[in-house]
């Protein structure tokens, strides 16, 4: 390996990814890719796991964006899909970057407008997924008592005499 083949920035899927990573990592930097789906693509192409992402070739790259961007995207098992029966196509996709970004916001949108459950929570700006809420996620200052000063109570306490 001469240093001159070597990239120590790698500009994939329009993002700047580190040399210096072994492939499938540097894969999983890649908004959409996760780490499993990086080892399926490398492991179907037939790269060697433990190169550096900065050692691959033109032409290994661009078969890497070509798995993705659709062209031979059946060639992989449909659990490494982030996007299976897409609601308007009703096809198997994979998302990376901007397109990811825009299709989670248009699923939000249109549950908000069906007014489905996931949609009201996510307009009240609250917790979706079925966590708990008693204490956690809470937004806005911090609430408590006011204090007096020692020796007296709180001014909230005191009575009034009422008047007749």
């Amino acid at each position: 390996m001469s240093d001159q083949s070597f990239r120590y920035i790698v500009r994939i899927f329009g993002q700047d990814v580190d040399g210096t990573v072994k492939v499938p990592y540097a894969l999983a930097m890649v908004k959409g890719i996760g780490y499993n789906t990086a080892r399926a693509i490398v492991m179907k192409l037939g790269i060697d796991k433990d190169k550096r992402f900065g050692e691959l070739t033109e032409s290994e790259v661009k078969k890497i964006e070509d798995v993705l961007s659709g062209h031979s995207i059946r060639d992989l098992p449909s659990w490494t899909f982030n996007r299976r029966m897409d609601y308007e196509s009703g096809r198997d996709m994979h998302l990376v970057t901007s397109d990811l970004i825009y299709y989670v916001r248009n699923d939000i949108e249109r549950e908000k407008k069906m007014r489905s459950w996931r949609g009201v929570r996510h307009s009240l700006g609250l917790k979706v997924r079925g966590q708990r809420t008693r204490t956690t996620g809470r937004s806005g200052g911090t609430v408590g008592v006011k204090r007096g000063r020692a020796g007296q109570p709180a001014a909230s306490t005191q009575t009034q005499p009422q008047k007749k």
